[in-house]
């Protein structure tokens, strides 16, 4: 009887799936894609048995459906990468100790920190990538630019 319906009714049968798949990966959080693209692609094969460009039958379903989700996959995989990784926040350097300045201690360059004592911590001094140094001397006054763990960043002042 349910299997004769499902049979006679098949639009109606793709689109619940569809709309049952969508259900599953918001009402879960699985946000694998499997079910999102293949609940949009079982709403298009209903809507189009619907109108009558597809005929209701088993085997134009499945392929239909299969077809439609791996083209909804092309086109929304980039657009829905690109809002995943939207949000990720940029780092936040700001810090009371910004605007710091004291003397270099030792010669810093890209490839060798200092270090200098502040507040009972031995801070590592590197210099920042807005500097337009390579190089800056010991005895030499610096600015802190930005603040990592245990970490200076400075340019001359």
């Amino acid at each position: 009887m349910i299997a004769e319906y499902i049979n006679t009714h098949q639009a109606e049968f793709w689109i619940m799936l569809g709309f049952l798949m969508l259900v599953i990966e918001v009402s879960t959080g699985l946000v694998t894609g499997i079910l999102l693209f293949g609940g949009i692609g079982s709403i298009i094969t209903g809507l189009l048995m619907l109108a009558g460009i597809l005929n209701e039958t088993w085997e134009i379903g499945i392929a239909s459906s299969a077809i439609c989700a791996v083209i909804i996959t092309l086109i929304l995989w980039k657009p829905l990468k690109k809002m995943q990784n939207a949000d990720i926040p940029s780092k936040d350097n700001s810090s009371d100790l910004v605007g710091y300045e004291f003397v270099l201690q030792q010669d810093i360059n890209l490839l060798k920190t200092g270090t200098t004592q502040y507040s009972g911590i031995e801070w590592k001094v590197e210099i920042h990538k807005d500097a337009k140094a390579d190089e800056i001397s010991a005895a030499t006054r610096v600015i802190v630019c930005s603040v990592d763990v245990g970490k200076f960043r400075v340019k001359p002042v």
